[in-house]
């Protein structure tokens, strides 16, 4: 399984594509060269308005200093674009997704407005489907040749203290995350809040 340039794992011979069923829907491990695709067929099989969702580690600037030079909590801003047609979303994708599946920080996918169902790509190439109706999703992983599996073994259920995964910045073409946000502006791309690592 191909990790995000951005992420580095302890034991990447470990882990392989695969996905789990969850109460509230799925969550796999994808491939980073797969992940566009699988991105690219959500939208597809969703015929109603969608959003883009972009979570980025939060400025260190931003950050409230301890008045020592550190830092006791770190947050991550998250960004929406609302209303996307399907040809919106694949727009989002072709201008932004190889910044945002190279970088090991961000997290992003797509919602949809009507049905609810939202996909996103995380940290170690961990993608959670949520969804209300597992069935519409029937067959979704297989034909990007993702098998299911009883039990996943996710990227930091490998991790201890002695072996830990190391997630950074990747920037891509002179790009970072950061970029997308000035290249999505046109499509009102806004901040809607910051949470708490």
């Amino acid at each position: 399984m191909e990790m995000r340039k951005g992420c580095t794992v302890p034991f990447p011979d470990a882990l392989t594509e695969g996905y789990e069923i969850h109460e509230n829907g799925f969550i796999a491990n994808v491939s980073a060269d797969k992940i566009r695709d699988v991105m690219e067929h959500f939208v597809a099989v969703h015929n109603e308005p969608m959003f883009f969702i972009l979570e980025i580690p939060s400025r260190y600037d931003d950050e409230s200093d301890n008045g020592d030079g550190t830092v006791s909590s770190f947050h991550k801003d998250v960004y929406y674009i609302d209303g996307c047609s399907r040809e919106d979303a694949l727009a989002i994708l072709e201008c932004s997704s190889s910044v945002l599946i190279n970088d090991g920080l961000c997290s992003f996918g797509f919602g949809c407005h009507d049905s609810r169902d939202e996909i996103i790509f995380g940290k170690y190439n961990v993608t959670t489907v949520f969804t209300e109706n597992k069935q519409r999703f029937s067959g979704f992983f297989e034909k990007h040749d993702i098998r299911h599996t009883c039990k996943l073994l996710t990227a930091p259920e490998t991790f201890s203290a002695e072996n830990p995964g190391i997630s950074r910045r990747e920037d891509t073409g002179g790009k970072s995350v950061y970029s997308v946000i000035d290249d999505c502006a046109d499509r009102g791309i806004y901040k809607a809040e910051r949470r708490e690592e």
